[in-house]
């Protein structure tokens, strides 16, 4: 779901930096959840989906039709 989640970010146009500006976090923050060096929990994932702006749910949806 990251990867995905990082790909609706690209797709949009907003940096690193810009998404870490809109959680009010670090872009380092941003960075370690992209490389998978953090996780995030449910709560997290939503917010920075929202952040993004992508629907969460469709996203979840993506990475389960990718598993099949």
């Amino acid at each position: 779901m990251i990867e995905l989640l990082v790909q609706a970010r690209k797709d949009v146009g907003v940096t690193q930096v810009e998404l870490g500006k809109r959680l009010g976090l670090r872009q380092t923050f941003v960075s370690k959840v992209e490389l998978g060096e953090r996780r995030l929990d449910a709560a997290e994932f939503i917010i920075m989906c929202r952040a993004v702006p992508v629907d969460p749910y469709s996203l979840m949806l993506k990475a389960e039709e990718s598993m099949n």
